[in-house]
């Protein structure tokens, strides 16, 4: 068994305290990506798995055993950082095969070590080349084989593809995944890319200060965020946010925004958000989940901004009153900055927040 579990770990440094008490259980074999926004803690709690950084307080288990106080070498993971940390001066071979050297692992085992990891990552036609005649993407593929050759019963990942270009980075999120498929170990990731979370992960675990937001699978944070810095976390582009209050009318409830427009609420909607009648509110919508298509549902007006062409659709990035959105329209839709458009919403598609404590109301 290789599960995680952190309970009630904290960190701090002096006075100030990064992670207030954080509790993760992940399961065998699981794939969890944290994810969130400069300083919020995602790589902090990694290296506390790792051992790196000490915990301030809590427990930290890894297999049902307790690591908290034990050195990094004896918690059985493996971690590749963001930098290859590569030795310029040896080859592939030498450089996936310098642990076990240290270690003093029988050089016939490390042979077969060595080459297992480089079929497995596609590195057997540069195991004799130096790191300065590899591609980025090579060079992250010899780090992660030099921690495959461990054998842990964890692989920790701090944002590693985030020196490749973009479509270095596709890729190796392919292999990556390809690899935890083959190996079904358990790996925990760290980006600040949500799109990388969202591609990779089992389980996507959302935080800010320290603080998990929301923890669950990549299509339910997409479909059924818990809050606004979810909702606006999670998606690109991000979910537009109208402020507004929720009134009666004649045809029931809608949503009246601060610019003046009028969105009725579905009726499947109508129960739930009876009881916030009155209060200032949050209308989410996705730029996805917009268009021109009429039968979608109510419509917004739109004061264009820019047009973002990008191929199969086209971004409109403008204003709703005061209120930045973005809407995804036909590529063939001629539209220039200063235009007024009218934009239709997916009336089963809005989100529903409090204003006040930016919690999602269902």
């Amino acid at each position: 068994m290789a599960n995680i579990e952190l309970k009630n770990v904290t960190k701090s440094f002096g006075d100030v305290e990064v992670i207030p008490p954080l509790n993760i259980e992940i399961e065998d074999g699981e794939f969890v990506v944290l994810v969130g926004p400069s300083g919020c803690g995602k790589t902090t709690t990694l290296r506390m798995i790792a051992g790196l950084e000490t915990t301030t307080s809590g427990a930290v288990s890894i297999g049902g055993r307790d690591v908290t106080d034990l050195r990094p070498g004896l918690r059985n993971c493996a971690m590749v950082f963001q930098s290859y940390a590569l030795y310029p001066h040896m080859t592939v071979s030498e450089n996936i095969g310098y642990g076990m050297k240290v270690r003093g692992v029988e050089k016939s085992k490390a042979k077969a070590a060595i080459a297992d990891a480089a079929a497995i990552l596609n590195l057997e036609d540069y195991l004799n080349r130096k790191p300065a005649a590899l591609s980025g993407g090579q060079r992250q593929r010899v780090a992660i084989g030099r921690a495959l050759v461990r054998d842990p019963e964890v692989f920790l990942f701090d944002e590693p593809l985030s020196n490749l270009d973009a479509k270095l980075r596709i890729e190796m999120r392919t292999e990556i995944k390809q690899l935890h498929r083959r190996l079904k170990t358990t790996i925990v990731y760290v980006t600040h890319d949500q799109v990388e979370a969202m591609t990779m992960a089992d389980r996507v675990v959302v935080m800010r200060g320290g603080v998990i937001e929301q923890a669950a699978d990549p299509i339910t944070l997409y479909e059924r965020p818990r809050n606004v810095f979810v909702a606006s976390f999670i998606g690109a582009p991000s979910m537009n946010l109208l402020h507004g209050e929720l009134r009666q009318a004649a045809g029931g409830l809608v949503f009246a925004g601060n610019e003046g427009s009028e969105v009725p609420v579905p009726a499947d909607r109508v129960e739930a958000l009876s009881g916030v009648l009155g209060e200032k509110m949050i209308l989410g919508i996705r730029p996805e989940h917009t268009g021109e298509d009429a039968t979608l549902g109510p419509r917004v007006t739109v004061k264009v901004i820019e047009i973002e062409p990008l191929g199969p659709h086209t971004l409109v990035i403008g204003m709703v009153g005061q209120e930045k959105f973005v809407a995804q329209v036909s590529s063939a839709t001629a539209l220039q900055p200063d235009d007024v458009v009218e934009i239709f919403l997916d009336a089963g598609k809005m989100h529903f927040f409090r204003d006040s404590n930016g919690e999602a109301v269902r």
